[in-house]
C-alpha cells in the first residue's frame, strides 16, 4: 500500500488509487489535527483577566471622579466649560496612572527573549504563549527511543538453536567478538542465517563518514547491520548477491516485516524480523546445527523464555524467521508469513542518556508525571523506565491491545497510576493526552512520525523531534528538540517558568504603585474637590511614565529565582492575584496610603509644597520597592538587584533631578525644587516601606517552609 504523502526517491512502477483527498490515511491524520480542539495557554486565560479587570478599574475611576467631581461643583455654583476640561483631564489622567501601559511590551518582550535563550538551549519555540505554558507543565509523556535513550542500539545478546551467544563492541562501529562458539561462524548455520537475514530483511545502512561510523536509517535497524558486519558479513555485496524482490514493509498493527529474496543457488526465500511473540507465533520449524528441525513447544517455551529474560535486562529484542519460496511467487502474501523457520532472537540495548535519568529525578521531585511511550515489550519497557527512574514499584505498564479495548473514561480513571505505555501505535498517544486533559492536568507529548501530529496538536505543549521529526509533526508542534533530547523539555520549562515568574514581578509591582497612585490623588480631590487637585495631569503621566518605564521593563527580564527549579507546577487555573500579590497591594493600603495622606494634608494649606512633597514621594517609593520586586520570596539580600535594574533606577532619578531644574518643567508638573527637609523625609520614608517590604517577604517565607513541612 503506498499512503498518500510517500515520496518516491527513484524507480518506476504502477499503483491502483484506492482513496483521495480526506478520504487516505492522510487526509485521516489531517483531519484529526483539524479537529484537535486549540486551548487558550494559561497566559492568554490570566492577561485576558487581567485587562478585564483593569478596563472596569478604569473606566469606574474615569466617570467616578469625573461624575462626583461636576456633582459637587453642580451643587455648589455654576458649572462652566472650563472645568469640564480640566476636571476630564485629570479623570482621564487617573484612568491612565490606573493601567499598566507596558503589559503588553513586557509580556512580548519576556516571551521573546525566552525563546531566544530557549534556542540557544536547543529548544525551538513555533508558538509564543507556549513558552509560557512550559511553565505549568504537570506530565510529560516521552516517546523512549532517541529522546529517553541516545538513540545509539547495539546487539547485546543473541538466542538461537537453544544457545546463547554474547556479542561485545559498543556503537556502530563494525568491531566485536561473538562469546559462546566454539568455531567460525558458518555462513549456512543457524548464527549465519540469522545474521544475514537480519541484514536483508533490513532498510538501514551503514557508512563511514570523516572516520566515524554512522547509521542511516532505523537505529535498532542499523543494530542489526552493525552485527552482521562485526561477523564479517560485507554488507553491500551481500545484498547485492541476495536481491530484493518484493516486501511487506514493517508496520505498528502487523509488528514485522517481511522481504523476499533471490539467492545465488537459484533459490527463493521470504526473510520475517519482528515482534519475538509475533516471530515465534508464525514458525513451525527451526534451524540448528543439524538443519531444520520441527519446532515443538518446548522449543517455543525456551525462546519466549529468552525473550523475557532479555527483556528484563532492558534489552530490546527482535525475532528473525525464515521460509523457502517457490520459484512462482514474485509477491509478498499473508500467507508466505505462515509455516516460517525460526532463526533466533537478538537482544539490543539502547542505553538511556545520562542527562535524561538526571531530569527525571528533578521532574519527580518537583512534581512533574513523567510517563514513558514505546513499541517496546512490556516487560523491556518496564526494565528500562525502572532504570531511567519513571517506572516505580505499584505503577501500571499498559500495552496497545489493553489500551484500545478501554474507553477514554476507563483510561481516565486508571491513567495517574501508568508510568509506562508499551507495543502502542502513535494514535494511541491521542487517547493518552485526552486522559490526561480530562483530569485538569496541563500536558507535553512528544513525537516525530506523522501519525503523532493529532496528538501534539490536542496536548497543551506539544513537542517535536527536530532530528527525527516528520514536516507534519513539526508544524503541528509548539516546541521543536534540535537535539531530540528528553534533558530538553525540562531546560524549556526551566525558562517557562522564569518567564512566568517575571510577568508577575511586573504585574505585581505596578499594580501596587499604580493602585497607591489612585486612590491617594483620586482620594484626595474625592475629599477636597477638584479645585484641591494633589498633582497636575503633567506630573501624575510623569510619575506614570517612571514607574511603567525602565525599571518596570528591568523587571520583566530578572534572573530566575534560586528555587526556580524546586518549586511544584503552579495551578494553570490560579488567578495572578496570588496570597503574596494580595499581600503587597495591602501592604500599600496600611502603609503607604495612610502616610500620602497625612503628608499632603500636613502641609495642605502650602499647596505647592504638599504637591511636591507627594510627587517626589511616589516617585522615589517607586523606584526603591522595584529593589524588592527583583524577587517576590527572596530577601533583596539573597537576590540582589539585577544591573539592568539598578541602572533604570539611577537613569530615573539622574533624570529627574535634571529635569526639577528647569522652571519650565516645575510649572508644567505643579511642584517647588525640594529642601533638604523634604528629602530627608522622602528618603526616610521610603527605607521604612523598603524595611516593611523584606518583612512581609519573610513572613511569606515561614508560611510556605511550613505547609511544605
Amino acid at each position: 500500500m503506498v499512503f498518500a504523502g510517500t515520496i518516491v526517491t527513484y524507480g518506476r512502477g504502477k499503483a491502483a488509487v484506492t482513496s483521495t483527498g480526506m478520504n487516505t490515511e492522510f487526509g485521516r491524520i489531517a483531519e484529526e489535527v483539524a479537529a484537535a480542539e486549540t486551548k487558550k495557554t494559561p497566559l492568554e486565560k490570566r492577561t485576558q483577566e487581567i485587562g478585564r479587570w483593569l478596563g472596569i478599574l478604569s473606566l469606574a475611576i474615569c466617570l467616578g471622579v469625573a461624575g462626583l467631581s461636576i456633582l459637587r461643583e453642580a451643587l455648589v455654583g455654576q458649572v462652566t466649560m472650563k472645568f469640564l476640561v480640566s476636571t476630564a483631564m485629570f479623570a482621564i489622567a487617573l484612568a491612565v496612572a490606573a493601567v499598566p501601559e507596558a503589559l503588553a511590551a513586557i509580556v512580548t518582550g519576556a516571551l521573546a527573549i525566552g525563546m531566544h535563550q530557549m534556542a540557544k538551549r536547543n529548544a525551538l519555540v513555533r508558538k509564543m504563549p507556549a513558552v509560557e505554558t512550559l511553565g505549568c507543565a504537570t506530565v510529560i509523556c516521552s516517546d523512549k527511543t532517541g529522546t529517553l535513550t541516545k538513540g545509539e542500539m547495539t546487539v547485546r545478546r543473541i538466542f538461537g538453536a537453544g544457545k546463547w551467544i554474547e556479542v561485545s563492541g559498543v556503537g556502530y562501529e563494525p568491531r566485536g567478538e561473538f562469546l559462546g562458539i566454539s568455531k567460525g561462524i558458518d555462513g549456512e548455520g543457524p548464527l549465519g542465517r540469522l545474521l544475514k537475514g537480519a541484514l536483508l530483511c533490513n532498510d538501514s545502512s551503514l557508512e563511514q563518514v570523516e572516520g566515524k561510523w554512522q547509521v542511516k536509517g532505523d537505529p535498532t535497524e542499523g543494530a542489526l547491520v552493525v552485527t552482521a558486519a562485526k561477523a564479517g558479513i560485507h554488507v553491500t555485496d551481500t545484498r547485492l548477491e541476495y536481491p530484493r524482490i518484493e516486501e511487506i514493509p514493517f508496520s505498528s498493527e502487523r509488528k514485522r516485516m517481511t522481504t523476499l529474496h533471490d539467492e545465488p543457488d537459484g533459490r527463493r526465500v521470504a526473510y520475517m524480523k519482528g515482534a519475538p511473540e509475533e516471530v515465534i507465533n508464525r514458525c513451525d520449524r527451526q534451524l540448528t546445527e543439524t538443519g531444520i528441525v520441527p519446532f515443538s513447544f518446548k522449543d517455543k517455551e525456551d525462546a519466549l523464555e529468552a525473550n523475557r529474560e532479555m527483556a528484563d535486562s532492558a534489552l530490546r529484542v527482535l525475532g528473525v524467521a525464515m521460509k523457502p519460496i517457490s520459484q512462482d511467487v514474485t509477491c509478498c502474501r499473508e500467507e508466505d508469513e505462515r509455516e516460517m523457520v525460526f532463526l533466533g532472537l537478538m537482544g539490543m540495548m539502547d542505553p538511556p542518556r545520562a542527562e535524561a535519568i538526571e531530569a527525571v529525578k528533578t521532574c519527580h521531585r518537583i512534581k512533574i508525571k513523567t510517563v514513558m511511550i514505546t513499541g517496546d515489550h512490556e516487560i523491556t519497557a518496564r526494565a528500562v523506565a525502572k532504570e531511567i527512574g519513571i517506572y516505580k514499584e505499584g505503577d501500571i505498564v499498559l500495552n496497545g491491545e489493553k489500551l484500545a479495548a478501554m474507553s477514554e473514561e476507563e483510561l481516565g480513571k486508571i491513567v495517574e497510576r501508568v508510568t509506562v505505555y508499551a507495543r502502542v501505535s502513535p494514535i494511541d498517544k491521542l487517547k493518552i493526552v485526552k486522559a490526561w486533559q480530562s483530569r485538569g492536568e496541563v500536558v507535553a507529548m512528544t513525537g516525530d512520525g506523522v501519525n503523532d501530529a493529532p496528538a501534539l496538536k490536542q496536548a497543551d505543549i506539544g513537542v517535536a523531534m527536530g532530528i527525527t521529526g516528520t514536516d507534519v509533526t513539526k508544524d503541528a508542534s509548539d516546541l521543536v528538540l534540535s537535539d531530540d533530547n528528553f534533558a530538553t523539555i525540562l531546560k524549556a520549562i526551566e525558562r517557562g517558568r522564569w518567564i512566568y515568574d517575571n510577568i508577575k514581578k511586573y504585574l505585581t509591582y505596578l499594580l501596587r504603585c499604580n493602585i497607591t497612585e489612585v486612590v491617594v490623588i483620586g482620594g484626595i480631590v474625592l475629599i477636597k474637590g477638584p479645585d484641591h487637585l494633589p498633582l497636575l495631569a503633567a506630573a501624575i503621566l510623569y510619575i506614570n511614565l517612571a514607574t511603567d518605564g525602565l525599571p518596570a521593563l528591568a523587571l520583566g527580564i530578572s534572573p530566575p529565582d534560586p528555587d526556580i527549579m524546586d518549586r511544584p507546577p503552579r495551578n494553570p487555573r490560579e488567578s495572578v492575584f496570588t496570597s503574596e500579590v494580595k499581600a503587597f497591594i495591602l501592604l500599600a493600603l496600611l502603609i503607604e496610603i495612610p502616610f500620602f495622606f497625612l503628608l499632603f494634608f500636613h502641609d495642605f494649606d502650602h499647596i505647592d509644597r504638599a504637591r511636591t512633597e507627594i510627587f517626589f514621594l511616589f516617585i522615589i517609593v517607586e523606584l526603591v520597592i522595584a529593589m524588592n520586586f527583583r524577587s517576590l520570596r527572596f530577601s533583596v539580600f539573597k537576590v540582589p538587584p539585577h544591573r539592568w535594574l539598578i541602572l533604570a533606577i539611577l537613569s530615573q532619578v539622574v533624570l529627574i533631578a535634571g529635569l526639577i531644574q528647569i522652571p519650565a518643567i516645575r510649572r508644567s508638573f505643579g511642584v517647588l525644587r525640594p529642601d533638604l527637609s523634604m528629602i530627608g523625609i522622602i528618603l526616610g520614608f521610603s527605607l521604612f516601606v523598603f524595611l516593611a517590604m523584606e518583612i512581609v517577604k519573610a513572613a511569606m517565607r515561614k508560611k510556605l517552609a511550613r505547609a511544605d513541612r
